[in-house]
């Protein structure tokens, strides 16, 4: 019989239960044994799914109240020293919290931790911070409570952990003492390998038989010294005496299958959605006695799969390894929504196209049994229904539309340059006439309970669409008035329309589709609803034009049009798997190509046009650069391409390592971008200084994921830093990110100190 498992579930809840707990919890309207029964009964629920869709082992430790990977930090007692942890003391939830956002209900508020993305996803994860000479203990328990959670409610378990030289990659030195290089962190395996083991004996212990180790950093370009340091660390972790599965996924091994060979593990995990070719090459290198996982359902996107094409695929790999063959999704089904029965509402037609987690843990069972020519009557009749969905799609006249491709052909001639920077930039700054030092925000203002009703009842029909307007103009008019009077230079409208930053224009674009409750999470009680990209993209009509005019109306100062960039889009939303991702961005560029030109001709002179995802989307590895970057960034301009000199185009990006790619954010022209570097004390802006970056820049000089205010000296110091390292005559200040998810006291505090330090900063 092939062997089914998961390598993780979605934490969230359906209705997103753990996103209410926590900020219940956070904000004092329900205590900690409340929010620990909320996650109990999560988990709980969870294993059930998974065990009834007839999986042999169900995940462990894949549960976490902020993110897997500073769950296992706190495990492991890796504590910055500014969060006062004794060192004999468990490390308790709350701490956990205040390295994830600054503050929690217990504790001294401090600075975060840095925060980036888990590899090339839209999931966010706390950077462990690393030092000289760090001691690793067990300074957790949640991972063995939640074990033996599990095995009490009867479920056969696989704990999943992250892997040492996993950890230890994406570590970085503390950002407030003796930083650690990266030639450092492997001296680091002397210590922490031992917790490893303990850690691994003791769930050996609890009578469990195999313990899956994640190492995605396999899925990278990496240096001779970490790759030959697998054999000694899995020969160390080997001695525990509990089977291990190593977990690779995001891309296929390629020249690191090598360490596979020899490697003292029990299985191997492997990613055959993003690198099916990958499958012959390692089933090759494995022993007689190791297990090959092969992970065919693709656990990042919502499509339904081809599960004939992935059977093939496997046949004379199944002939090979038998009961060795293990079957699961390529990731975490994290990346994806829980359970599309919830879409009642959705077109019939495009939900037949569609796949959740709860759904993918079906295909999974109706794979097994096809495989092992065991299919009964009702997975027969499933499968014939999957054929139907996949023909049906393919064959659907909703997909394509002649006019875009067409549009597209001519889009082929469009000049992408503009005038020179150097040139440009004084007819903007005539135009403007800003001050040294400006002063603007990203573009979001607090999205308050009642501007989110608002939208609600406007949606549900129980308010006009007359009255709507009305009360969102109203909306805009009192940003705009709280600008004014705080003293920004560049004001936003705000976005209180708006309910994503992506979703918005995926509902008023061609080609998209939306879901109910198809969240899945960002970091920590942050949960976005991606967008279906089905067909090709088209904008029917002006989006943000009229809502940008009303506020630039209402003020003689510059207000910004606020667009999300077409790369962006493409990356924080379900992509179509049936055309090249860069034809679909090309078509996202026109559509905002269009929205520009609109916004220009009404009179909005600074137009940005946010592109955080663009590093996220970076392939990982670097033989596949070049073509990416090439696309990604004709497409940012492919979408500015047609605006005059004195227009001001800003872009924005968060949480981004910008080093390796820096040449070719230099190359999108923005003639302002604006970047996150508060948790990072303007280290990203060594990048920019070395490249001598052309553009005006905006480093984020206060973190809006932390509820606390920022001070002024703060800022005006981490500014000085900036002008150190970049002429001040090119700086604005700002936020590291927009101000949705802050309350209204905060904002106007943190804003208030903000102006106040770049007033500070024009005067030295």
């Amino acid at each position: 019989m092939t062997i089914i498992h998961n390598l993780g579930f979605p934490r969230i809840g359906a209705d997103r239960e753990l996103k209410r707990a926590q900020e219940a919890y956070w904000n004092g309207s329900q205590g900690m044994d409340e929010l620990l029964a909320a996650g109990k009964a999560l988990r709980k629920q969870h294993w059930q799914i998974q065990a009834d869709a007839g999986l042999d082992f169900v995940p462990v430790g894949d549960f976490a109240w902020y993110d897997h990977v500073l769950e296992w930090t706190t495990l492991l007692g890796a504590v910055p020293a500014r969060f006062n942890q004794d060192d004999n003391a468990d490390v308790s939830l709350d701490t956990l919290f205040r390295m994830a956002r600054g503050r929690a209900p217990t504790g001294e508020p401090a600075a975060a931790c840095e925060m980036t993305k888990w590899f090339d996803t839209n999931y966010h994860y706390i950077v462990p911070e690393l030092a000289p000479g760090q001691n690793y203990r067990i300074a957790r328990e949640y991972l063995f409570d939640q074990i033996r959670e599990a095995l009490d409610l009867g479920h056969r378990v696989k704990p999943v952990i992250p892997g040492p030289l996993s950890w230890l990659w994406l570590g970085k030195g503390d950002a407030f003492a003796e930083g650690v290089s990266d030639e450092g962190k492997l001296a680091l395996l002397e210590t922490l390998v031992p917790v490893y083991v303990e850690v691994l004996s003791r769930i050996r212990d609890m009578g469990v038989e195999w313990v899956q180790i994640d190492e995605p950093v396999l899925a990278l370009d990496l240096p001779k010294a970490w790759k030959d340091a697998f054999a000694q660390v899995y020969a160390k972790l080997n001695e525990a005496g509990i089977s291990i599965l190593l977990a690779t996924y995001f891309e296929g091994l390629r020249d690191n299958t090598d360490v596979l060979d020899g490697l003292p593990v029990a299985g191997v995990h492997i990613d055959l959605v993003r690198a099916p070719d990958q499958l012959d090459k390692v089933a090759s290198v494995l022993r007689d006695d190791q297990v090959l996982s092969a992970g065919v359902i693709d656990g990042r996107n919502i499509w339904r799969t081809d599960l004939d094409r992935v059977r093939d695929s496997l046949a004379d790999v199944a002939g090979r390894f038998g009961d060795r063959l293990w079957l699961a999704p390529s990731c975490s089904l994290l990346h994806v929504p829980v359970d599309l029965a919830a879409e009642t509402e959705l077109d019939p037609e495009l939900r037949s196209w569609l796949s959740f987690a709860v759904q993918k843990l079906d295909e999974l069972a109706w794979l097994a049994a096809d495989l092992d020519g065991k299919a009964t009557p009702e997975i027969t009749q499933a499968l014939e229904s999957q054929r139907a969905a996949l023909k049906a799609r393919e064959q659907s006249t909703r997909i394509h539309s002649k006019v875009v491709a067409t549009r597209l052909d001519e889009a082929a001639s469009l000049a992408l340059e503009r005038t020179p920077f150097a040139d440009r930039v004084n007819s903007q700054r005539a135009k403007l006439g800003l001050p040294e030092f400006p002063t603007t925000t990203i573009g979001s203002f607090p999205q308050t309970a009642e501007i989110r009703a608002l939208r609600r009842k406007w949606r549900n029909g129980d308010m006009t669409d007359a009255a709507y307007e009305e009360a969102i103009r109203k909306e805009i008019e009192a940003v705009i008035r709280f600008q004014e009077e705080v003293g920004l230079d560049v004001l936003v409208h705000g976005e209180p329309e708006r309910n994503d930053m992506v979703e918005y224009f995926g509902e008023l674009l061609g080609g998209f589709a939306f879901t109910k409750n198809g969240w899945v999470q960002s970091y920590g009680s942050r949960c976005v609803k991606p967008p279906v990209i089905f067909g090709d993209v088209t904008r029917p009509a002006p989006m943000t034009v009229g809502w940008s005019s009303f506020a630039q109306s209402l003020t003689d100062k510059p207000v910004k049009g606020m667009l999300t960039g077409p790369v962006t889009v493409l990356h924080w939303s379900f992509v179509r798997d049936d055309q090249p991702r860069d034809v679909t961005c090309r078509q996202l560029a026109l559509a905002l190509r269009d929205e520009v030109q609109d916004l220009e001709a009404a009179g909005i002179g600074v137009i940005q046009i946010d592109e955080p995802a663009f590093r996220e989307g970076l392939p990982l590895r670097r033989d596949d650069w070049t073509t990416y970057l090439r696309w990604a960034v004709d497409c940012f301009r492919l979408t500015t391409s047609g605006v005059r000199d004195e227009t001001q185009i800003h872009t924005h990006m968060c949480y981004s390592e910008f080093n390796d790619i820096i040449e070719s954010i230099a190359a999108m022209d923005a003639d302002v971008i604006t970047i996150e570097t508060s948790r990072s004390h303007m280290e990203l802006l060594e990048a920019f200084e070395t490249f001598h970056y052309p553009n005006d820049i905006g480093p984020g000089v206060y973190d809006i994921h932390s509820p606390n205010i920022p001070n002024v000296d703060w800022m005006v110091d981490l500014m000085k830093k900036a002008a150190s390292r970049l002429p001040k005559d090119r700086l604005w200040v700002n936020p590291d990110c927009g101000l949705k998810t802050r309350d209204w006291p905060e904002t106007r505090a943190a804003l208030e100190a903000m102006v106040k330090a770049a007033g500070s900063l024009r005067y030295t």
